[in-house]
């Protein structure tokens, strides 16, 4: 009798332990947010991120977010992520290649799920796609650039591209090095302008736009900020513009095959939720997106009084009013 309910009582304890555990799995987490800047596509991601996160349990109840905005500048981003580092997070999100490559370099004892990166391998975060190898794991928002140049062609016969990009900013140089890599395939020649301060868009834009028929827009945060001169600098010339960021787009760029920056960010946020149920970083594969969206923005395309050939309108799914 007294062995039975021995066992009786330790089917009990164990019981009680395991509801503790399951009732304590969405509790009291401490999760960072550090977003490199207030880009739309940040924003988006980091919403995705967030609300895939609160259905899977961890709402302000049970879970502490921090979030921080570096302001696109680097050596506040470090700042943020030392400070991160001091605090007792139980994940990390990173948002934009260069939160990304700072926040692996600074911790490597806490969890980092990414988003809005392009090519995490290249810039170093991860050793492979299928697995990081280290603390990290995320989505990316790499798009085939052979899918970007064939509806561009689709919509204007570009043979010179002048790729805007800016030295360090690792997603900047990755897309400038994809386009490269494939100008034999689309026969459509890469010509690369640095841009590494604000005066060298006043300074070379003029020039470049006498020599090329399409200019294409990298993501560079430098570059980012003076979108709006540009576009307009581009339009007036009559040369076509370029990218994969859709909130680039809506800024005035003509066109672009993009990833819709919140569903990446729901994305990454499984994988969040799947490492705060005792999965490792290293075990999730890091994630392009499977769909995409052609995107024009029709006013520059008035402005600019660019003819728009009924088969690249087949493939739009998406105009900017």
């Amino acid at each position: 009798m007294m062995q039975s309910l021995n066992k009786l009582f330790f089917a009990i304890v164990v019981f009680f332990i395991a509801a503790l555990m399951s009732s304590n799995a969405c509790a009291e987490k401490r999760i960072g947010f550090l977003i490199f800047s207030d880009e739309t596509r940040y924003l988006e991601a980091a919403k995705g991120i967030k609300d895939k996160l609160s259905e899977a349990g961890y709402t302000g109840s049970n879970t502490h977010y921090l979030i921080e905005e570096a302001g696109a500048n680097k050596a506040k981003a470090v700042e943020l992520a030392q400070k991160f580092a001091i605090e007792k997070f139980n994940l990390i999100i990173a948002l934009g290649t260069s939160s990304a490559v700072i926040l692996a370099k600074e911790i490597k004892d806490v969890p980092i799920v990414f988003s809005v990166v392009y090519d995490p391998v290249e810039a170093g975060i991860a050793k492979s796609w299928k697995s990081s190898g280290n603390n990290t794991t995320g989505t990316s928002t790499k798009v085939s650039m052979v899918k970007v140049l064939d509806n561009l062609k689709l919509l204007r016969p570009v043979k010179r591209l002048a790729v805007l990009y800016t030295a360090g900013e690792k997603n900047s140089e990755s897309v400038l090095t994809d386009l490269e890599n494939i100008q034999t395939k689309t026969g459509i020649k890469t010509i690369p302008v640095l841009i590494a301060a604000n005066e060298d868009i006043d300074r070379l834009l003029p020039e470049v736009l006498h020599t090329v028929d399409g200019i294409y827009i990298t993501g560079s945060n430098l570059v980012n900020s003076r979108i709006a001169t540009i576009v307009d600098l581009a339009t007036k010339a009559g040369v076509v513009t370029v990218s994969h960021l859709e909130d680039l787009i809506e800024k005035g760029v003509l066109m672009g095959v993009c990833a819709d920056p919140y569903a990446v960010g729901r994305h990454a946020g499984e994988k969040a939720v799947k490492i705060l149920r005792g999965a490792k970083p290293s075990s999730l594969s890091i994630d392009v997106p499977t769909k995409f969206e052609v995107i024009l923005n029709m006013k520059t395309a008035r402005e600019g009084q660019f003819p728009i050939p009924s088969e690249f309108m087949k493939k739009v799914t998406k105009k900017i009013k």
